[in-house]
């Protein structure tokens, strides 16, 4: 009967041992051993891979950086147009506010004209030359004055059928100037808020003329007889 000592000799026997020598160093020579396996089997089967994944990286770096470069460009559009926008509605609300401002002054104005030509009619009269009637209408005018109002439609002034209206006219027509003043015209800013009542003239270059023609026509008259 063969017992497990024995059979373990007889593989040990059978099985040569192999020893590799890895040390990196030539224990004989003393020089540095190169890798005899990496060597011999050269540049492995994805060697390429390597620079095929950097060319890859490279690319999608590119693309990622156009993308985020055109997404910027879009949101920096919508904001400049966000912004116009909103200086626009600024303005629109401001210029709706200014006006509604106006109006409500000129309606109040408006109002207030009658009392101006009351006291008109009183300052033409003398009423108004001194007295406590005088301050208060000193300071009215001044109050007016400063809220926007003035006044048009003075002795002299050229025609002006926006701004005037005629109730009579003398002369020939030609270069009409105000020759009398019924009635005060008022305006608030750029609002007319009463025409002036006026009576019209000739100019005084075409009143001058006229003179000259009569004197002429008078002369003629007096060589004829």
């Amino acid at each position: 009967m063969t017992n497990g000592n024995d059979s373990e000799q007889r593989n040990s026997e059978q099985e040569p041992v192999t020893f590799v020598d890895n040390r990196k160093i030539d224990p004989e020579t003393g020089d540095v051993r190169e890798p005899a396996a990496e060597s011999a089997a050269g540049p492995g089967p994805d060697a390429g891979n390597g620079t095929d994944s950097i060319i890859g990286t490279a690319q999608g770096a590119e693309l990622l950086a156009d993308a985020i470069s055109k997404e910027l460009a879009e949101r920096t559009a919508d904001l400049q147009r966000l912004t116009a926008e909103y200086a626009n509605y600024r303005r629109r609300v401001e210029r709706d506010r200014k006006t509604a401002i106006d109006t409500a002054k000129a309606a109040v104005v408006t109002e207030l004209l009658g009392v101006l030509d009351d006291l008109d009619r009183a300052r033409a009269h003398g009423d108004l030359d001194n007295g406590p009637l005088k301050s208060v209408a000193d300071k009215l005018a001044t109050a007016l004055h400063k809220q926007g109002l003035e006044e048009f439609g003075s002795e002299g002034e050229p025609f002006d059928p926006t701004l005037h209206e005629a109730v009579q006219h003398e002369g020939s027509g030609h270069d009409p100037v105000i020759g009398l003043v019924m009635r005060k015209g008022y305006r608030f800013g750029e609002r007319v808020l009463r025409h002036a009542l006026v009576g019209v003239t000739d100019g005084v270059a075409d009143a001058a003329t006229a003179d000259s023609t009569k004197a002429s026509d008078a002369d003629a008259g007096a060589n004829k007889q």
